[in-house]
């Protein structure tokens, strides 16, 4: 396999990890960040949270950290492997915030519903689209999980996106990042993922 192939799957799994391991991990569940890196020297980034605080995330070595490309709605198909943040609409129809392509390694172990700490009330999906309906409020994924179907509605302006690669140099001050971590003090963290914007693509604050 060429280089390039292989270092843009590992930069999609390694977003899609970053959706997957709630369900995956085993002991204290990792942390979630999101914020803004105000600095880096190379080994611990300083990030000022969308909460507030500004903490310290040291990566491990050999980490590198990934970043997301845009696609376009028509990417997603029958059998398609994807993860969707949505939230119940006025009349608790599930409508997706956005949508990122899974690859299919994950397909046995890290299928999910559960809720998710982007927006109060919205919830993450890992699931195989079962068909892709064209309606008036946007295209209706129908989905299954661990063999459960569930339902969401992509408007037509909902960001589809996937994995790259991305390098220790991307990591500059004010781009935006998602982070899994372990907690280790009060303000500090290890990182297990990296997500960074680039190129205009930014990881959902």
């Amino acid at each position: 396999m060429p280089i390039a192939r292989r270092l843009a799957l590992a930069a999609t799994m390694l977003t899609a990890l970053a959706c997957a391991l709630p369900a995956l991990a085993q002991g204290p569940a990792p942390v979630r960040l999101r914020g803004a890196i105000s600095g880096f020297d190379g080994k611990v980034l300083s990030v000022v949270t969308r909460e507030g605080p500004t903490v310290s995330v040291t990566l491990p070595d050999g980490l590198q950290p990934g970043a997301l490309k845009r696609l376009t709605l028509d990417a997603v198909g029958p059998n398609s492997f994807i993860a969707t943040v949505a939230a119940p609409d006025q009349d608790g129809v599930l409508t997706a915030i956005y949508v990122q392509m899974l690859p299919d390694s994950l397909r046995a172990t890290a299928q999910r519903h559960d809720d998710w700490d982007l927006a109060p009330g919205t919830s993450m999906t890992n699931a195989i689209v079962s068909s892709v309906v064209a309606g008036k409020a946007g295209r209706k994924l129908s989905m299954t999980y661990k063999g459960t179907p569930i339902d969401v509605v992509v408007p037509a302006d909902v960001p589809v996106i996937s994995g790259v690669p991305a390098v220790r140099a991307d990591l500059v001050a004010g781009a935006k990042v998602f982070i899994v971590a372990s907690k280790t003090g009060e303000t500090s963290y290890t990182a297990q993922r990296v997500v960074v914007g680039k190129d205009g693509v930014n990881p959902p604050q």
